[in-house]
């Protein structure tokens, strides 16, 4: 269960999504997912399914075909679950950066999964937390 990278939420719920609203996002986001080359948590999924249904949201939200169909692709990756030692480490880990605790979470589900990288909009755009790198894959693109 290693991947060098991790996908936060908001990646997944762009590649998703995200084509008629945030073009170039979506095409960012669909290039990483493509790539199976990564991992998720099982938060992650948990925060997809909640937001892609969630017409506040999404609009339109996704069906539940499309829904079933996204959450049965990722299951194909790496996925961490989340357990007593992730969300302690989650804790120290939202302390010690003075960040939030779903964030930390996020986290420490990278560094459980041994990535380098953590792809999120986020979390500070290069900021090194622990041995996790956050990247903002978004960063070069024009705003929508």
């Amino acid at each position: 269960m290693n991947a060098r990278v991790f996908l936060d939420t908001n990646i997944l719920i762009y590649a998703a999504t995200g084509n008629g609203v945030h073009p170039a996002k979506y095409a960012r986001a669909e290039q990483l997912v493509a790539s199976a080359n990564f991992g998720i948590s099982m938060q992650v999924v948990g925060e997809f399914v909640r937001n892609v249904q969630n017409p506040k949201k999404i609009n339109p939200p996704l069906g539940d075909d499309e829904v079933d169909a996204w959450v049965e692709r990722l299951f194909e990756f790496p996925v961490v679950e989340v357990d007593r030692e992730v969300v302690e480490r989650a804790i120290l880990i939202q302390r010690r950066y003075g960040i939030g605790f779903w964030d930390g979470q996020i986290l420490a589900a990278a560094h459980r999964m041994g990535a380098d990288t953590l792809y999120s909009e986020d979390l500070g755009d290069g900021q090194l937390y622990g041995s996790v790198r956050c990247e903002n894959p978004f960063r070069n693109l024009a705003p929508a």
